[in-house]
Formats: structure tokens, C-alpha cells, sequence
């Protein structure tokens, strides 16, 4: 069953002090660009981080936040007391203030406050992981459910583009007749003899150049051998995306080949559908 690269996974973890937000989004990309937004102190467990969504995710852009919020008297913020006397006796020598007010200013300026405490708590790094793990769950859920939605609609396409070739393979003894009566008319005008049996063969050999059959089989094929992809147990945009090019292609030829109004409406028709199919495979994953 394959996957869409586009979802979005989101898990809360609360512990008795913090509550702690992790968000997983993803988009479609030809590879994987992971993008990771984590506080400060969880900066050295970013390489195991990045590594955890990747074996999951496989591939897409994907956005990866890790916010974590205090609650009730933790703080992770003290004042910075020798920075702040310091502004104070530097914004006294400037200007003539009450000291309450030189205080407003002086906390506001840069280092004012420090970090209390940058280290990693151990249970609080399981309960985050234990967070991605699901987060991830919730987002892999999606993109099967998106999945879904495009394997259905590529089913759909592929049957039509195989009813028209349908319509195209009855048409075919049609625009052969119609071929040899324009060549026949276009001979009569010319009001010339013409060796019947000489024109016979030549007739031959231009039908041959015109000949679809090969492109009929390699086309049918080709979406069979789609339609066998879709439903492996792997996800395989890629090589969703090659088998298109190879249907493109068989239906180029006939169009190319057709020589007749007619079927060269059926081939519009089928490219149409493939244009749809392959916007959609781009974010196959």
C-alpha cells in the first residue's frame, strides 16, 4: 500500500512541572530535508533525534518541533544579579532616575536573566522520546490515509486510460481503412497508372510505419505492472514516477503514429489522465 509524503502528527506529554509539545510535519520532497527546532540543551541528542524521524519518515520535507513549557514554580530563568548592577551603575552615570526605574531598564537589557539550568533530565528525555515515538505513529497514520486517497484515484485513472486504449485497439481497423482510402484517393488525383502490385507494396510498407501493436501491448502492460505496484507491501513513489515515464512514452508513439483524428482525440484523452497521475506520484512516498 503506498504512502502520501504529506502528513501531520502532533503528541502532548505532561509531567508534574513541564508540558512538553512535539509537532511532525511533512511535505513532499525528492529526498529527505529534515528540519529540527529543539531548546538549547536538547541541542547534543539532535543527531539522535533527527535519526529516529528519518528511519520512520524515509523521506519528504519534514518539520520537526520540540517545545517544552514550565509549569507552576519551576523556572529555568534566574537573575543575572553582578550583569544587572552593573547596567544600573552605568545607567545612573547617564541619566538622573529613581532606582526602581533604572531597575525596569536594566532587566531588559541583554544577560539580564540566565538559564538556571541547562542540563538534560533523564526522565524527562524518555518521556520525550516515548512523545516522538507516538507523534510519529500519528503521522505515519495519516500519510496512509492520504495513501489511500491517491491509490484510489490512480486506479481510477489507470482503468480509464485502459478503457480508451480499449476504444483506441476497436478504432484501429477503422483508421487503417481510412489511411489506405486517403493514399487510394491521393493516388486517382494525380491521374496517373499505377502498378497495382507495386502500390500494394508500397502501401505495406507504409503501414507498417503507422503500425500500433507493439505500443498497444507495451502500454497494457505497463499499467498492469502499475496497478501490481500500487498494490505491493512497499511504498514506492519512484518507481511509480519510471513506470509513468514508459505509459508516456507507448502513448506519445501512438499518437504519434495515429494519423487519424479519431484516435488522436482517445490519445489526449489518455495523456490527460497520465499528467493527472503523475502531479499526484510526486508525493508518493
Amino acid at each position: 500500500m503506498i504512502q502520501s509524503m504529506t502528513g501531520y502528527g502532533k503528541e502532548v506529554v505532561q509531567l508534574p512541572a513541564k508540558t512538553i509539545t512535539i509537532e511532525i510535519k511533512s511535505l513532499n520532497s525528492k529526498s529527505l530535508d529534515l528540519n529540527t527546532r529543539v531548546p538549547s540543551y536538547y541541542r547534543e541528542k539532535d543527531l539522535e533525534i533527527r535519526d529516529i524521524i528519518a528511519k520512520s519518515l524515509q523521506r519528504g520535507k519534514v518539520d520537526f518541533s520540540l517545545n517544552i513549557e514550565g509549569a507552576g514554580s519551576e523556572t529555568s530563568s534566574q537573575l543575572n544579579e553582578a550583569v544587572v548592577k552593573e547596567y544600573i551603575r552605568q545607567l545612573a552615570s547617564v541619566v538622573k532616575g529613581d532606582e526602581v526605574e533604572l531597575l525596569k531598564m536594566a532587566v531588559r537589557m541583554p544577560d539580564a536573566l540566565k538559564t538556571a539550568r541547562e542540563e538534560i533530565d533523564d526522565q524527562e528525555y524518555e518521556a520525550i522520546l516515548i512523545g516522538i515515538k507516538n507523534a510519529l505513529g500519528a503521522i505515519n497514520k495519516y500519510r496512509s490515509d492520504e495513501g489511500k486517497v491517491l491509490e484510489n484515484d490512480f486506479f481510477e485513472r489507470t482503468k480509464t486510460i485502459a478503457a480508451l486504449l480499449d476504444e483506441v485497439a476497436a478504432m484501429d481497423p477503422q483508421r487503417i481503412a481510412a489511411v489506405k482510402d486517403r493514399l487510394r484517393k491521393a493516388i486517382s488525383e494525380l491521374k496517373e497508372n499505377v502498378d497495382e502490385n507495386r502500390f500494394e507494396q508500397e502501401l505495406i510498407y507504409y503501414l507498417e510505419k503507422y503500425d500500433i501493436t507493439e505500443e498497444k501491448v507495451r502500454l497494457k502492460n505497463h499499467l498492469q505492472y502499475f496497478e501490481e505496484t500500487l498494490r505491493s507491501g512497499d511504498s514506492n513513489g519512484k518507481k511509480l514516477a519510471f513506470i509513468t515515464q514508459e505509459i508516456g512514452r507507448e502513448v506519445n508513439t501512438i499518437g504519434s503514429k495515429a494519423n487519424y483524428a479519431p484516435m488522436q482525440q482517445l490519445v489526449v484523452q489518455m495523456k490527460d489522465e497520465l499528467e493527472k497521475i503523475k502531479e499526484q506520484s510526486l508525493n508518493v512516498l
